[in-house]
């Protein structure tokens, strides 16, 4: 007994080491989402950049990102996993360091661009590898843990660009992106394994083509049709090209011998359910983002870096209750706790609905506690869901399902909430911009922020209009947080009807579900709790 426990000891500290090291990759992915926000005011003074540059520099990377994380997983799963993880650090690196020193806005959006087909790279192998390492009774608490860092990793990014903007310029963001992008290389190449599955592994040229013009088109038409107009030629020729690209994934993958994602997956109740889940746990949370920012900011008066901090409180609930968030499942079952998170976010965003001028930091602290717990019940469960639905051999293709449900969700979320934000303020602040000179007039209506800066510039007359501005806000406000908590409802009533009661582990029977035959294979004899 004695003899085997030194090796024991060895193989744990070598899952910590690749724990660790999957979830510094993943903390640079997700930071670099959030993280840009902050940085896009410096950005737009020093580069001159329009309004629709702006959005292109923040969603450039998450367009790149949707579009390509399906594929690249497909081919971490042939290829090596950490192989291909490794190539998208270093592209992820110089992108950010070309991004430090780009003299154009064109050039910036560039670099994101190339920032996201690295993150496509590194991200589905972060999961995929921690789910082929860690043996079955240990797997569910790796996989809370890394799904504790993707939302707080977020959080985190904020904070840093935050503290960095307080004495530097946002270039000196992109130039501790290439460093942290050098720090997950090197973990990475000392600490992981090169896991794979090239028997299993599926190189389906027109699947990784048709995936990834839909995902890309669908994002990239969300954008345009937020910013610029649901009507406008982008946005329709945009969703126009992905409802014909992902119709067309959908024909060719039910007709191919060995498809990169049997769609008929999604008949498998985990599967479907934890993909939906996480789709809406991000939907909400970055329109949280995009809109409670925003509060803190031009309501409450802080700065970028103490903004960032008022979100703190957030990831301290939710990488503590993610690590719960497995027992909870064991003891009362995955649907009901997949369930009760998503209501639990509906009741923070509902909470946080009620913001106004007068609010305090508390108020909003309420909301967001509420939400945070949400987030942390339902994010593990989700993704566990969806890596237990497969065997081990398709982890790659489980773990880019899951990050192209949190990519959709991020953006869903900022163009469906913060459209309806705009469109609430724009309308609760008609009247008072109509009394306005038509230039001043367009700029209050454009944003509150801009609202507030014609208001100062107005002396003690401007006292009327910063309080209809901050009037408008709310309504913007209120509107877009009750819709994200109806949406949240809708997906809790979808769980409560749709998802497995348990937690189904990896067998040697899903292998036979994932086959070309699943349409015959699968009976509710063999799988009660899945199909």
């Amino acid at each position: 007994m004695n003899s085997h426990q030194p090796e024991t000891a060895v193989v744990d500290r070598e899952r910590r080491g690749t724990l660790a090291s999957m979830c510094l990759a993943l903390v640079l992915v997700v930071a670099s989402v959030s993280s840009v926000n902050l940085a896009l005011t410096g950005i737009s003074v020093d580069l001159g950049t329009s309004s629709s540059q702006l959005t292109w520099i923040a969603d450039g990377y998450t367009v790149a990102l949707a579009a390509l994380v399906l594929p690249f997983g497909a081919l971490g799963d042939r290829y090596g996993r950490r192989t291909l993880l490794l190539v998208g650090t270093v592209l992820f690196g110089l992108a950010a360091l070309a991004a430090a020193a780009a003299q154009a806005p064109e050039l910036l959006i560039a670099c994101r661009v190339a920032m996201g087909i690295g993150a496509a790279m590194i991200m589905p192998g972060t999961l995929s590898t921690i789910t082929a390492v860690f043996p079955p009774e240990q797997r569910g608490r790796a996989v809370s843990v890394w799904a504790g860092v993707a939302t707080s990793g977020a959080i985190l990014g904020m904070l840093g660009c935050g503290l960095l903007l307080e004495w530097s310029t946002w270039r000196s963001t992109f130039v501790a992106t290439a460093v942290l992008a050098t720090a997950a290389f090197v973990a990475a190449l000392k600490l992981a394994p090169n896991t794979k599955d090239p028997n299993e592994a599926v190189i389906d040229l027109p699947g990784f083509v048709l995936s990834g013009v839909g995902i890309g088109a669908l994002v990239f038409g969300i954008v345009d049709g937020a910013e610029a107009g649901w009507t406008t030629t982008n946005a329709v020729a945009g969703l126009a090209a992905a409802t014909a690209a992902l119709i067309g994934f959908v024909a060719w993958e039910l007709r191919v011998a060995k498809p990169m994602l049997d769609v008929r997956l999604f008949r498998l109740r985990g599967f479907s359910t934890g993909a939906l889940t996480l789709t809406i746990q991000f939907l909400c949370l970055y329109g949280f983002f995009f809109v409670g920012l925003q509060f803190l900011q031009l309501t409450l008066g802080y700065s970028a870096l103490l903004s960032a901090a008022a979100l703190l409180p957030m990831a301290v609930i939710v990488m503590p209750m993610s690590k719960m968030a497995p027992q909870l499942v064991d003891r009362l079952g995955q649907r009901a706790v997949m369930t009760s998170g998503l209501l639990l976010m509906a009741g923070g965003l509902g909470v946080m609905s009620q913001l106004d001028a007068g609010s305090a930091y508390w108020h909003f602290l309420g909301g967001l506690a509420v939400f945070g717990i949400g987030m942390a019940l339902s994010s593990t469960p989700s993704t566990t869901a969806i890596v237990t639905s497969l065997p081990r051999s398709k982890q790659g293709v489980a773990s880019a399902m899951n990050d192209v449900s949190r990519e959709l969700g991020s953006a869903l979320g900022i163009a469906i909430l913060g459209s309806l934000f705009s469109s609430g303020y724009r309308a609760a602040i008609g009247d008072a911009a109509s009394t306005l000179p038509p230039e001043a007039g367009h700029a209050v209506e454009e944003s509150a922020g801009a609202g507030l800066a014609v208001a100062s510039q107005l002396g003690p007359i401007g006292h009327d209009l910063t309080d209809a501005v901050q009037s408008a806000f709310a309504v913007g406000l209120a509107d877009a947080m009750v819709a994200g908590a109806a949406i949240a409802v809708t997906a809790a009533l979808f769980t409560a009807w749709r998802a497995p009661r348990r937690q189904t582990p990896n067998t040697p029977d899903l292998e036979d579900v994932i086959s070309a035959d699943l349409a015959t294979t699968v009976s509710d004899q063999r799988l009660p709790e899945l199909v």
